[in-house]
């Protein structure tokens, strides 16, 4: 999947068309430099999704859980960038949250890469020199 966002403006549509072919995965692992948008994306898609709460980097918390209206319980949104090592990831019990059947966002995946399940699906952020958006998908299995 590719999403072309141009404008802040179009990332209401954008995060809808997301959702829609998220298709039951429940792990997706945002990579992309600083500055591009992972967690404005990650923002509203949770908005898509549902969620009631106000939806913020978790970069000193390294984990958010938000609330959802509809069906979903929660939502976890993960920030690894101040994590040093995998045994810092480890020691989170993340196999709990990457298992508990809610959808879990990680920025900054490359420290845990070895603890994400087979599954996982990676999303790849590109800032063209316009400003426009590139968001596509790979699955790494």
């Amino acid at each position: 999947m590719t999403i072309s966002i141009p404008s802040p403006a179009e990332l209401s549509i954008a995060a809808k068309e997301f959702v829609a072919a998220m298709e039951g995965h429940k792990v997706f692992a945002f990579v992309a430099p600083m500055g591009a948008g992972k967690t404005t994306f990650i923002r509203s898609v949770c908005e898509a999704l549902g969620v009631t709460d106000t939806v913020n980097s978790p970069t000193f918390s390294i984990v958010n859980e938000y609330r959802c209206a509809g069906s979903l319980d929660s939502v976890f949104h993960f920030d690894f960038y101040r994590l040093k090592n995998t045994a810092e990831a480890s020691n989170m019990g993340l196999e709990e949250y990457f298992y508990s059947g809610s959808p879990c966002f990680v920025e900054w995946p490359e420290v845990a890469e070895a603890l994400l399940p087979d599954d996982t699906v990676y999303i790849y952020i590109h800032v063209e020199p316009d400003g426009t958006r590139i968001v596509s998908t790979t699955q790494s299995t």
